[in-house]
């Protein structure tokens, strides 16, 4: 269909959608907002910028060229921003590693990135023993500190240059230039239950319409969950998990005051809040438990707080506490493929009528696709499903953004995208006005005598309970059933006995909420471990507890 492709005068210039242009309004609309790091280092978007362009010059001096990648080991921070915006503007690639993986996991993840240069904060810096002669790509360090120049000997031969000693001796009249949108920009690894991790990858492209999409989603909100340019942004997800969700992509283009933590510690997290106006933020289910869980939760005014909740289902409970601190909590939907948003938990205050019940039950599901995403759920032939919100089935999914495949893995990546559709690997169901309900991982759902059993459900039923802390169900092998339920909770110190929390169930069941097949058998537990980025490790979870039946 070449001769229907519009027509171009020579002079035309092609516009291709790359990240810098997502900075192009900053110096003429935003120049004196703040971006503030720790509550300690503020800079304006005018200063941003600039240093945005000198990092940019600065690797291209040491070597840096289009294709090559560059790492970065930091907490949330302003350098961590920058980079987000300066290795791509080159051409190079930027490979966010996640600092809480095992030292031979992140050292697999920068030997199969081929990292051409890591920035490395001086607390990962221990790290380097580990790396340093393995890692054969690797042909320059550079130091990230708040402490200033002092350094240990040990590592004053390691590192190559100190990030803020290497932007003042750039070129501060770098010019970004223009190639190929469809170059890759970010590259990260995600952890799965058996094998290495695999590399998600993301193009200057895709970045570019993922903002448009997320931005277009949250402002067009009438009211709750609406994001506008007078908020105040804090990720409360690390950077190295898909770019903390896209969201300082987003909020740096819309020009909001943006904070950045560094390492999250919960009394320094409420703190900011308070102290620099927060209102609006996202973070899994585990931290903003972990955040309401604080003492000076009760005493920090949370009013004014959007949270989107992501990573896993939002329980009920949870849902209930934030709403009674006053927090605007709703749920959203995407996994690392998909980098990440899909849908958004928005709701029409008015459709609703002040039933509290809906309310919470709205926030408390994945949501609505936002524009450009094509989301449903099949069967196993890829037939949709109803959407009558009863008909469960795997959710699939196509839009602009999702990642092409995983880096060199032909195989996975034919298995992600089997049938032409992303396959997530969640199933679910959507009701009649559009809303997602995830109800499970596939890998997860439990299967006893042939009958499905979500632990989802079960987890919300036990952390409705009063007393409970935590709560996570598994399946265990059973020689009769194949799998039955077990339920793992964490109890308050004034916490229920494992009787009456079994006698709830048995009551949901005697009400025909909840089939009596699907009563768990219960086990209190001391913690629950979490993965990397915060979820329940439900892998581990089987290890340990997977012999009990």
């Amino acid at each position: 269909m070449n001769e229907l492709l519009i027509p171009r005068t020579p002079s035309a210039h092609d516009n291709p959608l790359l990240i810098k242009q997502l900075l192009s309004r900053l110096a003429a609309q935003h120049g004196t907002r703040e971006i503030v790091y720790a509550g300690e280092k503020r800079f304006t978007y005018d200063e941003f910028y600039q240093r945005i362009l000198s990092l940019a010059s600065a690797l291209k001096q040491i070597g840096i060229r289009p294709g090559d990648t560059v790492a970065v080991m930091d907490w949330d921070s302003h350098r961590y921003l920058e980079c987000f915006f300066a290795v791509p503007i080159i051409g190079a690639v930027l490979h966010t590693i996640n600092i809480r993986l095992a030292p031979e996991q992140v050292l697999y993840t920068v030997n199969h990135a081929k990292d051409t240069a890591i920035l490395v904060h001086d607390e990962f810096l221990p790290l380097l023993e580990t790396l340093k002669n393995k890692t054969p790509t690797v042909k320059k360090w550079i130091r990230l500190t708040d402490i200033g120049n002092d350094i240990d000997p040990t590592w004053d031969d390691m590192i190559d240059s100190e990030y803020e000693e290497m932007l003042s001796t750039a070129d501060r009249e770098f010019k970004p230039e223009d190639f190929d949108e469809n170059i890759r920009a970010t590259t990260f690894y995600t952890t799965g239950t058996t094998g290495n991790p695999k590399g998600v990858y993301f193009s200057q492209r895709q970045i570019v319409l993922h903002t448009l999409g997320v931005s277009v989603g949250l402002t067009s909100a009438a009211e709750q969950g609406r994001l506008h340019v007078d908020d105040v942004y804090m990720p409360i997800t690390p950077m190295f998990h898909v770019h903390a969700w896209g969201l300082p992509y987003v909020a740096t283009m819309l020009g909001l005051k943006q904070i950045y933590p560094g390492r999250y510690e919960p009394e320094k997290l409420l703190s900011l809040i308070e102290s620099e106006g927060v209102t609006f933020s996202h973070c899994v289910p585990t931290i903003l438990h972990m955040l309401l869980s604080n003492a000076l939760a009760e005493k920090v005014d949370l009013s004014r707080w959007k949270v989107i909740i992501g990573g896993s289902a939002m329980p009920p409970a949870l849902a209930k506490r934030a709403r009674d601190l006053g927090i605007d909590v709703f749920g959203g939907y995407g996994m690392s493929e998909t980098c990440p948003v899909l849908t958004l938990a928005q709701i029409n205050l008015g459709d609703i009528a002040g039933d509290q019940k809906e309310d919470l039950s709205l926030r408390c599901k994945a949501g609505r696709p936002i524009p450009l995403v094509d989301l449903k759920v099949v069967d196993a032939e890829l037939n949709e499903m109803p959407r009558d919100g009863e008909a469960t089935g795997e959710i699939v999914v196509r839009a602009p953004w999702l990642t092409q495949g995983y880096l060199d893995d032909p195989e996975r990546s034919e298995e992600l995208w089997q049938g032409g559709y992303l396959h997530t690997g969640d199933i679910g169901h959507i009701d009649s006005a559009g809303y997602l309900k995830v109800t499970d991982r596939l890998k997860d759902v439990i299967k006893s005598g042939g009958e499905w059993i979500s632990s989802l459900e079960l987890e919300d039923i036990a952390l409705s309970c009063e007393g409970i802390s935590e709560a996570a169900a598994i399946g265990v092998p059973h020689e009769k059933w194949g799998e039955r339920p077990l339920l793992l909770v964490v109890a308050t110190q004034s916490g229920q006995g494992l009787t009456s929390i079994r006698a709830g169930f048995e009551n949901l069941a005697m009400e025909g909420v909840l089939s009596e097949w699907a009563i768990p058998d219960i086990k209190s537990i001391d913690a629950i471990p979490k993965t990397s980025v915060g979820k329940i490790d439900k892998k581990k979870l089987r290890e340990m507890y997977g012999n009990l039946a």
